[in-house]
């Protein structure tokens, strides 16, 4: 697989997922409707970060073990196996969350700092986000893959899930913007879940 190619599946599957509103979503939110954008901006950064050690890690470890004869396979049909219950999940999701009014009511002010602080607790301490760059990262790349590739991978990844975050912030100014997302976010999630399930069982034919 070129490296272009690498990079459009790698990119399309994460924004996918970064379109499906997790509590990192919620949290973005809050802080922006308490606090306003700016402050939020603290969240958005920290959350960022976390998903930052996480795709170094993920990177790291993908280095590591194309090192290990069989084990490298072995991590791809892994991470077959995991995208394909992570799409079965979002087929499956029933698409109700909580309104915007509720997750406002926790008026509870905070410094940029503080914000920044949560939010990078709340990215680093979900145990889904260290999986689903372990699998991502493990089925899209190839033993020839170059690091200075996989290096701007991740990259882009930070810079994406740094962007989209800050989009919802100014967003969540604007309350009729966010229901508006949040009426069709189960029609998001279905296709997500497509997208995935056809991306690990497209990989798992492929090899």
């Amino acid at each position: 697989m070129a490296v272009w190619q690498q990079f459009l599946v790698i990119a399309g599957a994460h924004f996918l997922a970064l379109l499906s509103p997790g509590p990192d979503f919620f949290l973005i939110v809050r802080s922006a409707v308490v606090n306003g954008v700016r402050v939020a901006s603290g969240v958005c950064v920290g959350i960022a970060l976390a998903n930052g050690v996480y795709i170094t890690l993920a990177i790291s470890g993908v280095a590591v073990v194309q090192e290990v004869a069989g084990l490298f396979a072995l991590l791809k049909w892994a991470g077959c196996a995991y995208l394909a219950w992570l799409g079965w999940r979002f087929l499956n999701v029933r698409g109700d969350t909580p309104a915007l009014d509720v997750v406002a009511k926790e008026q509870t002010p905070g410094g940029w700092w503080r914000e920044c602080h949560t939010g990078f607790l709340s990215g680093i301490l979900n145990p889904k986000n260290s999986l689903f760059y372990a699998s991502l990262f493990s089925l899209g790349f190839e033993r020839d893959t170059p690091m200075a590739a996989q290096l701007a991978y991740g990259a882009w990844m930070f810079c994406a899930v740094l962007l989209w975050d800050l989009c919802i912030a100014r967003a969540a100014g604007h309350p009729p913007v966010v229901r508006r997302f949040m009426a069709h976010v189960g029609k998001v999630e279905r296709v997500t879940g497509v997208v995935l399930v056809g991306l690990a069982f497209g990989i798992a034919w492929a090899r």
